[in-house]
């Protein structure tokens, strides 16, 4: 059952942290970033690391379990749930370093808190030993408390980038330690403002080869969580998770508000409106279908991976659909609820809004992209789906 995948510590962790969530939420609006006490706070309950390889010394946490934490973590604060959703989507990516690099460089136990992005806005020329990089990266969500830096970069042969096979530029991740990099203050946005995902700066730094890895080679991690196939399930279920996790959070915030407002044109309260009763029951129906198809779709594909299947694509097909669609249905639901509120939902005081902004910046995610869903109808029309990662 997906739902025995709830039952783990960091789950319980991730629940516990409630009350400390909600006494900082206007404090992110403010500052763009997690104060020390959270990040301390997730850093001992592992919520950065969850799939940081266990050769590693990491929990390597099945994608449910990490749905689980990061949903209820986001139920409470949209911002905290995206912090530890991005840091755990990119440990799942050092599975491609070798094991006892990733001990040397995150310690033992280890302590793996990462930003950066898959996106290869760096240059890195290769040198004896390594590369030097250099790059401007944007959206680096959590840089303020991060402590290592993926930089992937287009690797160039003088001023031209190399190809591959295909003919194709190059590219590889590099591992930068924090400190080697300048923060570039550019996060003023209309939502998710607690993640604090500033511009990052790197000004020609070697990086031991050693310290590098790409994604189109093996995984040296050997577990199914690595499988190439599944890697993206693997990377955005957990943000699927934020984006329900708003929506249900978003539906809590109004049902509290319903029971005490009404509307400058009339007294009477907003549950008692039969409109509203309608609104908040398809809101809760969208969060509920949305997310069990997520839980039925990513188990699928989680179990065939584990299990060896000779052809996991349908099935990951039908993950990669849920994901996507789960997204869009977290805002709707947002949405309906947000509008049900009436002008009640403007004011910051009544905290339905910020799950409004926070679920729609949130949407803008390369996993919400609409062409997934394209892709997917390929895949069921037994077409190919014209990308990698199906």
């Amino acid at each position: 059952m997906p739902e025995a995948y709830a039952q783990h510590e960091a789950v319980t962790a991730a629940l516990n942290l409630a009350p400390q969530i909600q006494a900082i939420r206007d404090e992110l609006e403010s500052t763009h970033r997690l104060p020390a006490a959270m990040v301390q706070a997730m850093t001992r309950a592992g919520l950065f690391q969850m799939y940081l390889p266990q050769a590693m010394g990491g929990p390597e946490l099945p994608p449910l379990t990490v749905f689980h934490a990061v949903e209820a973590l986001s139920r409470v604060d949209g911002s905290v749930g995206w912090c530890s959703m991005i840091a755990v989507a990119e440990s799942l990516f050092v599975g491609w370093l070798r094991p006892e690099v990733g001990r040397q460089l995150f310690g033992q136990p280890p302590d793996l808190r990462m930003a950066g992005s898959l996106r290869p806005e760096g240059k890195a020329y290769a040198v004896e030993g390594g590369y030097r990089v250099r790059g401007r990266w944007d959206f680096a969500s959590g840089i303020n408390h991060a402590n290592w830096l993926m930089c992937t970069s287009v690797v160039m042969d003088g001023e031209r980038p190399r190809q591959t096979p295909a003919g194709l530029p190059m590219t590889r991740i590099l591992l930068v330690p924090h400190s080697a990099a300048s923060i570039i203050d550019t996060w003023s946005v209309v939502g998710m403002c607690g993640t604090g995902s500033q511009d990052f700066v790197v000004e020609d730094i070697f990086v031991p080869e050693a310290h590098t890895f790409s994604l189109a080679q093996p995984p040296a991690a050997p577990g199914p969580l690595y499988h190439p196939r599944v890697l993206f399930v693997v990377a955005w279920t957990p943000t699927v998770a934020n984006a329900l996790g708003m929506a249900r959070g978003a539906i809590d915030t109004f049902i509290a508000l319903a029971t005490q407002a009404h509307s400058t044109s009339s007294t009477t309260l907003l549950r008692d409106r039969p409109l509203v009763q309608t609104q908040v029951a398809e809101a809760e129906a969208i969060v509920n279908a949305a997310r069990a198809y997520v839980l039925s779709a990513v188990g699928t594909a989680w179990e065939a991976v584990c299990a060896g299947a000779p052809d996991p694509g349908p099935a990951i097909a039908q993950a990669r659909l849920a994901i996507t669609h789960g997204m869009h249905e977290a805002l709707r639901a947002v949405d309906l609820v947000f509008h049900a509120a009436g002008t009640n939902a403007v004011y910051r005081k009544h905290g339905l809004e910020r799950y409004w902004r926070d679920v729609h910046t949130a949407v803008q995610h390369a996993a919400g992209l609409p062409s997934h869903i394209e892709m997917a109808g390929k895949v069921l029309l037994g077409l190919p789906p014209g990308e990698i990662g199906w």
